[in-house]
């Protein structure tokens, strides 16, 4: 292999004289696209990197009208679930040769319309909203412009959607909570302009359902995934005579929420206090008391979030994951007498 010149800028020329292939075989071989295994394909990617060549993937998509560029809309990257849902799209993008950025917009649709075309003007080839309202108009205005898109954790169910089965979630949750012996069982979850909110409600009341409880509704509670909604929620539910044995909180934040709640008002989670969450974030195994938790499979929602992009038009649109219980000590042990009390 021929070196090239000291300080000279490495060409695919040069990389396809020293592999000894043609010009379009080695564009070939070096194209992430198709990534190919063949040995003939190795061997001109060794040689390029022996040579310190850089493919200029941007130059090359914008000849076929591509930049190779998919723009993310989260609502913050403060919340631990957006930043590691962002950082598993990262990287199924990357795995399919396109480089992801992100954007914020926190919740105001306004707002969220303005990020969103922020992205659009920096040509993005589609957009990936973790953002998505029951009322956003959005996506509709999305779909009408053929603007290529995919909704990630939440859905509309119109547009294309890769989101886990949250209302599976939250039956997993509650059953587990039953099949301790709890029947005082609050549930506190997310706004209901959400998929989330209302889909993780629907699974918990049917896991009550089932067991024949009635799900008391001053134990519904409803509003935001931060911390201060699930402090909030825990005064308003164990601040009273007549409190639940057992919480399914809609996120681990919601979750940590009450555990502080309950802590001012000296219950000990996990004995007093059952108590499930919902995302399975790093932090919930190494809580002071761990946390159950509903894990959902953020890899495998980004993966199929990317396809929906790549590949448009697969059936069907809305591809949920299943997620699963991850038993911790926060809800403790089996009841004894039914309602612990």
């Amino acid at each position: 292999m021929e070196p090239v010149a000291s300080g000279s800028i490495v060409t695919l020329k040069d990389v396809a004289a020293a592999s000894g292939v043609s010009i379009s075989t080695a564009s070939r071989a070096l194209d992430e696209r198709t990534a190919s295994r063949s040995a003939a394909a190795a061997h001109v990617r060794k040689v390029a990197e022996e040579l310190g060549y850089r493919r200029n993937s941007f130059a090359s998509g914008l000849r076929r009208g591509e930049t190779r560029t998919l723009g993310v809309l989260v609502p913050r990257l403060s919340d631990t679930v957006m930043a590691l849902m962002f950082e598993e799209l990262e990287r199924a993008a990357s795995s399919r040769g396109y480089f992801a950025m992100v954007a914020t917009s926190g919740d105001d649709p306004n707002d969220e319309r303005r990020a969103a075309e922020t992205l659009l003007d920096r040509n993005v080839d589609g957009l990936i909203l973790a953002t998505a309202r029951l009322d956003d108009e959005l996506p509709r205005r999305l779909r009408e412009r053929k603007v290529a898109h995919a909704l990630v954790l939440r859905t509309d169910g119109v547009s294309p959607s890769a989101l886990g089965d949250d209302e599976v979630g939250g039956y997993l949750a509650v059953r587990h909570l039953v099949d301790l012996g709890h029947s005082d069982i609050a549930v506190v979850t997310g706004p209901t302009f959400t998929s989330t909110g209302i889909a993780r409600l629907a699974g918990a009341r049917r896991a009550l359902g089932e067991a024949r409880l009635t799900a008391r509704e001053e134990w519904i509670i409803t509003g935001g995934y931060g911390i201060e909604n699930g402090f909030s929620a825990g005064e308003a539910l164990l601040g009273r005579d007549n409190r639940p044995t057992a919480v399914f909180a809609a996120n681990d934040n919601i979750a940590m929420g009450i555990m502080a709640a309950a802590h001012r008002h000296e219950l000990k989670i996990g004995e007093d206090l059952a108590l499930v969450g919902y995302n399975d974030t790093p932090l919930a195994a190494r809580l002071p008391t761990p946390l159950t938790s509903v894990h959902v499979p953020l890899d495998q929602i980004a993966r199929t979030a990317i396809d929906l992009i790549v590949e448009p038009g697969a059936e069907p649109q809305v591809r949920k994951s299943m997620p699963s219980l991850i038993p911790r000590e926060s809800s403790g042990a089996p009841l004894v007498h039914g309602n612990g009390k």
